[in-house]
């Protein structure tokens, strides 16, 4: 009986392979040998969802035997869709993500490590640094392609009345000139107070430590055995001690935006309460849509510390599913999404900036509009976010720093408080994830 049963088992996967074709790498084709990937995007504004739309079209144009199919997906939502799709065996082959919300499906066998796949075009075009933010333990799991730095994003009339340094890209403010100046151009009291700047921190986690690398911060340490670790050195406490003495000291930044994202606190930029606000790279567009007739404005980089200009950051990137049966396929399809040019289009699309040295050379994002040459200079000094790679960190991101940053910003608790609760309570988490 077993062997008849073991007959007819082989009989009918012989039977399915001829009726389906079959791919080069062992994946199931369609029933005229075409291949169909299905490419996950996250891209939302208007602009973005037209540069991949057309570059899927042009794909699609010049091979029709690998026809991709555009789905769109959502940043909001797309941890927990991602888990649901690898669990259930259903995950795009390409999928748009950030570096930092990889480690734990590289970590888990959901991602396909693409050491072997990458063309050496791609490999050399972009930057190990940047490479260094998909990297977990030998193997590579995504291509980093859009970055976006924190820059500081100023009201150009108040700055030029204070009388103030401007700061360059070659010579930024360090963090106490950035404290001082702050102060300086604040004034008035009550509610008609004017502030220097304007901290919307909702999320407090990644701003606070991807702007203290700057100043040496890391924060997450690897002991011996290779095990992460919390912690809290002189460079993590500069950019909090900035914020928190700037808020509860000097009262050169509004209390009232701390629990603010970013777009919350545009309004009271427009009408002269914050001389500055500390965005995203990207926010320039919303800036630039917005801005009432005549406001002008500038961009400016972000304070430095004693590691000059450097920022953590953590691109969107390309992966491919572990479950793929066409692997090799897919790679193609984001090696001709990602040529320099192609590139550069999705980075105007979505007003950020990439990662591969080709595209950067498009002169439009190397233009004083819009502050496009302010970001290009950073580009060079932009490395891997401190907890790239750190398995636990959602969850200690979540229950342990956001909420000790905040208390420590609105002058709840103190420093030592803080150290304490990012350090012990953090390394009890992060203990769980690697036993």
């Amino acid at each position: 009986m077993r062997r008849i049963t073991q007959l007819a088992v082989a009989a009918t996967a012989l039977a399915s392979l001829l009726l389906t074709g079959c791919s080069d790498d062992g994946g199931d084709r369609d029933a005229d040998g075409k291949v169909t990937l299905r490419f996950q995007s996250l891209a939302w504004q208007k602009e973005s969802v037209d540069a991949n739309k057309e570059l899927v079209d042009e794909w699609n144009a010049a091979h029709p035997d690998v026809r991709v199919e555009y789905v769109q997906g959502s940043w909001d939502s797309v941890h927990d869709q991602l888990l649901t799709s690898f669990e259930g065996g259903e995950a795009p082959d390409i999928i748009h993500d950030a570096s930092d919300d990889l480690a734990d499906f590289a970590y888990g066998g959901y991602l396909t490590d693409l050491r072997d796949l990458l063309p050496a075009r791609l490999r050399s075009d972009i930057p190990q640094r940047s490479w260094d933010t998909t990297t977990f333990g030998e193997g590579v799991y995504g291509v980093p392609f859009l970055q976006e730095p924190r820059v500081l994003i100023a009201n150009a009339k108040i700055l030029k009345e204070s009388g103030v340094r401007i700061p360059t890209s070659e010579k930024p403010w360090s963090w106490p000139e950035f404290r001082r100046i702050t102060k300086k151009l604040s004034e008035g009291s009550g509610d008609g107070r004017k502030f220097g700047v304007a901290w919307p921190l909702k999320d407090p986690v990644s701003a606070t430590l991807n702007l203290g690398v700057s100043a040496g911060g890391q924060l997450f340490h690897r002991d011996a055995d290779g095990k992460a670790e919390v912690r809290f050195t002189e460079g993590d406490a500069v950019v909090p001690g900035t914020v928190h003495d700037q808020v509860n000291t000097d009262k050169s930044a509004s209390a009232a935006t701390l629990g603010m994202g970013g777009s919350d606190t545009l309004p009271g930029f427009f009408g002269g309460k914050y001389a500055m606000v500390p965005l995203g790279f990207s926010y320039r567009q919303q800036i630039a849509q917005q801005a009432p007739e005549g406001f002008e404005w500038k961009v400016l980089p972000a304070p430095a510390g004693a590691e000059g200009p450097a920022q953590g950051v953590s691109p969107q990137t390309l992966s491919i599913a572990e479950d793929s049966p066409y692997k090799k396929e897919a790679m193609e399809f984001i090696d001709f999404f990602l040529q320099p040019a192609n590139m550069a289009r999705l980075a105007k699309g979505d007003w950020m900036l990439p990662t591969g040295t080709g595209a950067l050379k498009d002169p439009a994002l190397r233009a004083e509009k819009d502050g496009w040459a302010t970001g290009a200079a950073l580009a060079q000094h932009l490395v891997s976010a401190p907890a790239q790679s750190v398995r636990g960190y959602p969850e200690w991101k979540d229950k342990v720093a956001t909420p000790a940053y905040q208390e420590y910003y609105s002058g709840a608790i103190d420093a030592d408080e803080l150290e304490k609760r990012l350090v012990e309570d953090g390394n009890l988490v992060l203990a769980r994830y690697q036993r």
